[in-house]
């Protein structure tokens, strides 16, 4: 693998039961694959974090709790998490994949503004 930042180039490649389609997109935290579910007959996004990222401890804990937290929840609006792992030292997760929906900046703030409100109620009743 060339510098810890390059693109993973994963296109083609299977993780487990996930065949690599294509990439969709990438960016500061790491690319974002299109992946078909052999088992069971769907496509799903593939997120792969940043090799470099994983080491440092913050973002990895966050990257997982993004996951944790959208498996958590059930709403249309909310992409479902299917699984997680690792590939290549490079931490994974498996989001829904709707056509023409991008999993980037738009799927962590509203999974933000989801886990932020909920969390100044309680801070609120907490310190009422």
């Amino acid at each position: 693998m060339p510098g810890m930042d390059s693109p993973i180039a994963m296109t083609g490649q299977t993780l487990g039961h996930y065949r690599i389609l294509e990439e969709i997109g990438s960016g500061g935290m790491g690319e974002v694959y299109r992946a078909r579910d052999d088992r069971l007959g769907r496509d799903v996004a593939l997120k792969v974090l940043k090799p470099s990222l994983a080491q440092d401890q913050d973002r990895l804990r966050r990257f997982e709790q993004e996951a944790r937290s959208a498996a958590a929840l059930s709403h249309p609006n909310i992409v479902a998490i299917y699984d997680i792992g690792m590939h290549n030292g490079a931490p994974t997760s498996f989001p829904s994949c709707s056509k023409g929906r991008l999993y980037d900046s738009g799927f962590s703030r509203g999974l933000s503004r989801c886990v932020r409100w909920p969390t100044t109620v309680c801070r609120s009743h907490k310190a009422w």
